[in-house]
């Protein structure tokens, strides 16, 4: 089935559309931008420059997908937007392209969920089946790994990397690493594990237990980072969720959240 657009929308001559395309009332595709099958472009959406998506996206009302970054440093250089499969980007959800000296590749996996107003800045990396909650923003050249859950309101600090099962809690900021699996609060605040999200996740229960001891051991022990990493190793170090959170740990460069708050649990 060919593409189907509606008579008031606007598409370039240079944008490819797959077959199942639907394109809605007065959106623009504005550019060199490649739609997959079965993607949907709803009314007011924009898709500008350089985009490319997989199959089966939908970018609902007023979407802003492709602009350009929000960088004094920008000067109109062909950067991109690369997207995969299955991603929702509801109301007025904005994703920006890159910057030319660092990659120019804003990229974002499949089965993603981005609620109304979220905000991906250029740079970033978002892997597979995260949720951005309403509001949700991450500043440039940000990391959020598969899982990974921004509530309402929640900000990532450029440069910011956000771990695999990690929850942010609403209203809350991080200018720091947080590692896979934890719970933030606050600014920098941990405030335990996200143990609903592994078992949902199917990660064994021996894993979840694992990683609970390293959360205590790190925030809880007086223990530096470095000397907790090791008593971790020693112990729990075969356990592959505990090496995962090991190894993000210690390829942190901006440190990573461990401020604590009275009333702190681990899950």
């Amino acid at each position: 089935m060919a593409a189907r657009v509606h008579p008031t929308a606007v598409v370039s001559a240079d944008a490819a559309l797959a077959d199942g395309v639907t394109v809605g009332p007065f959106a623009v595709i504005d550019g060199p931008v490649v739609l997959g099958p079965g993607c949907v472009v709803g009314p007011h959406a924009h898709l500008t420059g350089r985009v490319t998506a997989g199959a089966n996206n939908t970018f609902h009302a007023g979407c802003v997908i492709g602009g350009p970054p929000q960088h004094l440093g920008y000067r109109g250089e062909p950067t991109e937007v690369r997207i995969g499969d299955g991603n929702t980007f509801r109301e007025h959800v904005t994703v920006h392209r890159g910057m030319p000296a660092t990659g120019g590749v804003t990229a974002i996996g499949g089965g993603n969920l981005f609620m109304v107003a979220s905000h991906v800045a250029h740079d970033c990396t978002v892997g597979d089946k995260a949720i951005f909650a309403n509001n949700a923003l991450i500043g440039g050249h940000a990391t959020v790994m598969d899982g990974a859950f921004l509530s309402g309101n929640s900000c990532v600090h450029q440069f910011c990397r956000v771990g695999r099962l990690a929850m942010i809690s609403g209203t809350t900021s991080i200018s720091q690493d947080l590692p896979p699996f934890w719970i933030v609060q606050g600014i920098n605040i941990t405030r335990g594990v996200n143990v609903v999200g592994m078992r949902r996740a199917g990660i064994p229960a021996a894993e979840i237990q694992g990683v609970r001891r390293a959360y205590r051991a790190i925030t809880r022990s007086g223990l530096t980072v470095r000397a907790a990493l090791e008593v971790i190793e020693a112990e729990d170090g075969g356990l592959p969720a505990v090496r995962e959170l090991i190894e993000f740990v210690r390829g942190s460069k901006r440190g990573i959240c461990t401020g604590t708050a009275g009333g702190g649990g681990d899950d």
